[in-house]
């Protein structure tokens, strides 16, 4: 069946992860709804609203700890197929951010009316086609009709209780990895607006749509301390969040980051996604800049990421292992800062 052309982006008010609700606006709605969910009252739920992760996760034996998850969103590509493909990754990272393997999912979409059943194809084979290549199956899912495109899976993994992974165990001295390049929300805001060079989009998507898996694997091999992916809320919000758990501060050194092709020149152009404003907002408050950090790179760290990589805290004399590792298995591993005693705070350097 032949697809008419269309730009998916144009239909999307926000692309990808952008189109999170405001950090501070959601943790003023779950709080309460931890209360009523507490480990206390619960003492199989072993990661919960109470202490928010990643991902929930549920103790059903000695051996065996269940993880669920969900993640959607509108179009971050144009490309139908591409766009299954990154907002599945996207939202099996969360397993492996736990430390866990993804088991099966389910699809979740919102489709217009008005466009060709072509395209909803496209984007659940892309998304079929990654969850077969994390080994999981799709085991069923939801459709309704919104005049803004949305996709993404609700996924269902395992791990043992004695091996998940938080983002509350950085410990002083421990070293800071990153497993992708960022940049996604300028890239992609850049092709919502026309602008990006079709070769950095290419480049984008590839990444995105690399799943954390391996290098999820790596990490438990290797034993980190702590774990977290970097999506919608940036590299610094995600890196606060961990810091805040961990009760540590994080180290950030910017001359270390790795960032996607296009990148800078768009910045230039100031070209910047909306979350990107939400997330400084919030988050702003416990970052500290070192006086020669610019107000571009400022932004470009709370730029919020679609199918980031993993952030991992890992003991300083594991981490050239781990990056000898992750590197040798292809992954872009970068050793971005690290953890010091501490109240939650991002000290960019």
């Amino acid at each position: 069946m032949a697809i008419n052309p269309i730009k998916l982006t144009s239909l999307a008010g926000a692309a990808g992860c952008a189109a999170k609700l405001g950090a501070g606006d959601l943790s003023a709605i779950a709080f309460p709804l931890g209360k009523l969910f507490d480990t206390a009252t619960h003492p199989n739920l072993m990661v919960g609203l109470a202490e928010p992760d990643d991902a929930a996760v549920y103790k059903l034996n000695d051996t065996q700890a269940v993880i669920s998850t969900t993640d959607f969103f509108p179009p971050v590509v144009d490309d139908p197929y591409w766009f299954g493909a990154i907002a599945a990754a996207n939202a099996m990272s969360d397993v492996y951010a736990m430390g866990g393997e993804v088991l099966m999912a389910i699809n979740l979409c919102a489709f217009p009316a008005s466009l060709d059943l072509a395209v909803l194809g496209e984007i659940l084979r892309g998304g079929a086609e990654k969850v077969q290549e994390a080994g999981a199956v799709i085991a069923g899912g939801h459709t309704i009709m919104d005049e803004e495109p949305k996709y993404g899976l609700a996924v269902t993994g395992m791990v043992h209780p004695d091996r998940v992974l938080t983002k509350g165990g950085a410990q002083a001295g421990d070293a800071l990895i990153l497993t992708k390049p960022l940049g996604a929300g300028v890239i992609t805001t850049a092709l919502k607006q026309g602008k990006a060079h079709e070769a950095h989009v290419e480049n984008a998507m590839k990444i995105m749509a690399t799943l954390n898996r391996e290098a999820a694997r790596i990490a438990q091999q290797i034993g980190v301390h702590a774990m977290t992916d970097v999506t919608g809320y940036s590299l610094l919000g995600h890196g606060r969040e961990m810091a805040k758990l961990s009760g540590m501060n994080l180290h950030i050194k910017t001359d270390e980051l790795h960032w996607m092709d296009g990148v800078w020149e768009y910045a230039e152009q100031g070209i910047f996604p909306g979350g990107m404003g939400r997330n400084r907002s919030f988050y702003g408050k416990w970052a500290q800049f070192a006086d020669e950090i610019d107000e571009k790179t400022c932004k470009l760290l709370f730029d919020p990421q679609t199918s980031g990589g993993l952030l991992m805290a890992v003991a300083y004399d594991q981490a050239d292992m781990l990056l000898q590792t992750l590197i040798q298995q292809g992954i872009d591993g970068q050793r971005i800062g690290e953890v010091a005693e501490g109240e939650g705070l991002i000290i960019v350097e």
